[in-house]
């Protein structure tokens, strides 16, 4: 059975919380039981170097997050669970990616613009504070995604622009070093946006978020996490006095924690009166209910790191003898870092090979999608700008199949400088027999 591969990322940069919990890890790890899903499970220690540069925290968070995970039910014997740096495959890949990506798209990544942006309204120079890194993590994330092939990523909308980046240079990838040899090596990944994934708000009534320093850390013990619900900022309203549920911060914490059944209760309740310290009490005695088997789980597994990082390191051993090696022996072979030992068929072929018409696809910096007929180094036909990659791919794939001739393409592409319809469509013929030829082989 073929299954979908689902890849989440989980940046080491901080301490889990409940938001953390009821938005990503419990129906992450419920989706994870899914029969049809290979799931993959990383920590992304890599993207923790960018905003952080505090060793002790970087280490002492990736422990954390793993800890919490597999306290929260993650199953590394039956989803990929492994480090981002245990796999040298990764940066690898980024680079191959680096080649081929455009500066004017990670001009445009919304991270950076946002840098550029600050940056202009303090009046300093546009990259003023801003790294390398910063302005790489898009190609990074790709690396990420690509190297397994990932066909579903769930992200926030925020993360959107990312996974279109990942599409966009695999896409180039498969065209440049792909098109001759009839390969894609690289699957296109998809958006996976949980409409329905709960956004907590923190003690302050703002969404929960280490940037607002209004948090409720998941495995704090038991009478901290008493304590601190109890200083969740409340209105004056006073017991017996009706409150309203839909617009209390306090009713939105207890209802991602109960039943339906128990969420319908607690709503009556404030329609009667309750007392905030008795909803408290109550929204403590809920969560501590859920939570408090996964922190047993969790403190035994704090206390014992070195088994935590046996089970990253296979998970990344595994992994890499599965997917990441051979994969990438494949595409070190594609752009050519190959053994010179290896005799080539011969010089003559090789040459012939390599003026052998063909059709690429890609992407400029303006944003639009072009497709070109070469032979060598030479244009035969060049392409408008399209507005999306399906615009130009079907054209180019009538093109392949001989449906559409040169001279039918209209204002949808020109002729290169000196070129003659007759000339572009012998080479536009050449490619669909030379498709034609390679299915009867098959055969």
């Amino acid at each position: 059975m073929s299954r979908t591969r689902v890849l989440t990322g989980i940046t080491t940069s901080g301490t889990p919380h409940l938001g953390n919990y009821a938005g990503a890890i419990r129906p992450a790890v419920a989706a994870s039981r899914a029969a049809d899903v290979e799931s993959f499970y990383f920590l992304a220690d890599y993207h923790a170097l960018i905003k952080v540069q505090d060793p002790a925290r970087v280490q002492r968070s990736t422990l954390e997050i793993a800890a919490t995970w597999l306290a929260c039910g993650l199953e590394p014997d039956k989803v990929w669970f492994y480090r981002q740096s245990d796999i040298p495959e990764t940066t690898e890949l980024m680079w191959l990616l680096t080649c081929v990506a455009g500066k004017g798209i990670l001009n445009r990544a919304h991270a950076y613009k946002a840098a550029v942006d600050k940056n202009r309204e303090a009046g300093e120079d546009d990259d003023a504070a801003v790294t390398a890194g910063l302005f790489m993590y898009p190609v990074l994330m790709a690396a990420d995604i690509l190297l397994f092939n990932a066909n579903k990523v769930p992200v926030g909308r925020d993360q959107i622009q990312h996974i279109e980046m990942a599409r966009d240079f695999g896409q180039r990838f498969n065209h440049l070093y792909g098109e001759a040899v009839g390969r894609e090596y690289f699957v296109l990944p998809e958006v996976h946006i949980e409409e329905q994934v709960a956004t907590l708000p923190g003690l302050d009534g703002r969404k929960m978020s280490k940037s607002y320093d209004n948090t409720i850390p998941l495995f704090v013990p038991r009478e901290q996490l008493r304590k601190l619900i109890a200083g969740i900022v409340t209105d004056s309203r006073a017991p017996g006095e009706p409150k309203d549920a839909a617009g209390s911060h306090l009713f939105q914490l207890y209802q991602a924690f109960s039943t339906d059944a128990e969420a319908a209760a607690m709503r009556q309740a404030f329609a009667d009166g309750i007392g905030w310290g008795d909803a408290k009490q109550a929204l403590f005695e809920r969560i501590d209910a859920e939570i408090a088997p996964q922190r047993e789980k969790y403190e035994a597994l704090m206390a014992r790191p070195a088994d935590i990082e046996d089970i990253l390191r296979d998970g990344a051993r595994r992994l890499r003898v599965q997917y990441a090696t051979p994969l990438m022996a494949e595409l070190r072979e594609a752009v050519g870092l190959r053994n010179l030992a290896a005799v080539p068929v011969t010089a003559a072929k090789a040459v012939e090979k390599a003026s052998l018409p063909v059709i690429k696809q890609y992407r400029e910096t303006d944003g639009r999608f072009y497709f070109k007929l070469t032979e060598g180094d030479r244009v035969l036909l060049q392409s408008v700008g399209f507005a999306s990659p399906r615009e130009a791919g079907e054209l180019i794939g009538a093109l392949k199949a001989g449906t559409l001739s040169v001279s039918a393409l209209d204002a949808q592409a020109a002729l290169g400088d000196g070129v003659a319809v007759d000339e572009a469509q012998a080479a536009l013929d050449a490619i669909v027999q030379a498709a034609k030829d390679k299915e009867a082989a098959k055969a």
